[in-house]
């Protein structure tokens, strides 16, 4: 028996049992008093307690009378309220939610290295659609089921009802293979609150989290988040480099991750190039051409960065790359290197 049918039947096994007690009692009542075969019984008591109108097998017996009558009263109501239950379940479409969540949860388990988002405001959407652009598996964690609904159908979109501050709900959107958390709740109080919730579970995912008030950053950083971004200071610090800065700015948003000049940025970690290719200087890894792509940016392994690195600038592990290419180049190179991001 699958875990579905077994609990499909475990859903409906208090209408069974309650039909089985008619059945049984009817059907031993009328051999008992009766003196009726087996299915002569059984007959008996289908057309009694269903009330189709059918003739008696035979006479029956002043006791087997009163035995039909209380077995009309006690059993009409529990054997209707039995069939309209079984069939609300299984036509009503009780039973077809319970095999889409069944549907839902086998995804879920079978999600790796994916995003959670935690609310599906602004930003949220936002951050699934910039996802789900680059084939990014993610799941969503909103409350709201009209918000749901109007989403869900959406390609690679996937959805787990319920409040991300609960910590089972992290759970069950699969935190253990997650690579990335990112709280998009409107509240800094909620934010911060799944962000110790997700660090508590996992020490390795990544967190990213919004922030409303400045404040809030350092908190938010305490509690274990990466990374925090506030949208409405960036969102006025774009603007303002639209104005400094046009062109500048308006190259920078097509270089995006959606690539509208056919063009996007990815890193590449030391670890996650070939062995022939590590421990190499950057005019060594030029002359590689690797795929095509051109090599803009350095990550040094404290962290800092450096923009259009020298040649001479040496691979080592902790470090990383940032490279520019077409997307045709850049899927060159994910497939070479192995890459997922």
């Amino acid at each position: 028996m699958t875990w579905v049918s077994f609990k499909l039947f475990k859903r409906l096994s208090y209408f069974l049992i309650l039909l089985a007690i008619v059945l049984v009692g009817g059907t031993l009542g009328f051999m008992s008093i009766e003196d009726y075969s087996l299915v002569d019984a059984f007959y008996m008591t289908i057309i009694t307690v269903s009330t189709v109108g059918f003739g008696e097998v035979k006479e029956l017996s002043d006791y087997g009378k009163l035995f039909t009558s209380g077995l009309i009263i006690t059993s009409f109501g529990i054997f209707a309220y039995a069939i309209t239950s079984i069939t609300t379940y299984l036509v009503g479409g009780e039973y077809k939610q319970f095999v889409k969540k069944h549907k839902l949860m086998k995804d879920l388990s079978n999600l790796k290295n994916h995003v959670i988002i935690c609310g599906f405001g602004r930003v949220g959407r936002q951050v699934a659609s910039d996802l789900a652009s680059t084939q990014t598996p993610f799941v969503v964690i909103e409350k709201n089921h009209d918000v749901i609904a109007e989403f869900e159908d959406l390609p690679g979109y996937l959805f787990y009802k319920g409040n991300a501050m609960l910590d089972e709900n992290l759970e069950h959107a699969n935190l253990a293979e997650a690579r990335a958390v990112i709280c998009a709740l409107p509240k800094d109080t909620d934010n911060l609150y799944i962000v110790l919730s997700a660090r508590e579970r996992s020490r390795k995912v990544t967190i990213i989290s919004r922030a409303i008030l400045e404040n809030s950053i350092s908190k938010l950083k305490f509690a274990g988040a990466n990374n925090v971004i506030l949208p409405d200071t960036i969102g006025g610090s774009h603007m303002a480099s639209l104005v400094t800065n046009p062109d500048v700015m308006e190259f920078l948003d097509m270089v995006r991750v959606q690539g509208r000049l056919g063009s996007n940025v990815n890193s590449v970690a030391f670890e996650e190039l070939p062995v022939e290719l590590q421990n190499k200087t950057i005019g060594h890894l030029n002359e590689q051409k690797l795929t095509g792509v051109s090599i803009i940016g350095y990550k040094k392994p404290d962290g800092d960065y450096v923009v259009n690195p020298a040649e001479d600038i040496l691979m080592v592990p902790g470090s990383g790359l940032f490279v520019l290419g077409s997307e045709a180049q850049l899927a060159k190179l994910k497939s070479l290197f192995g890459l997922t991001h």
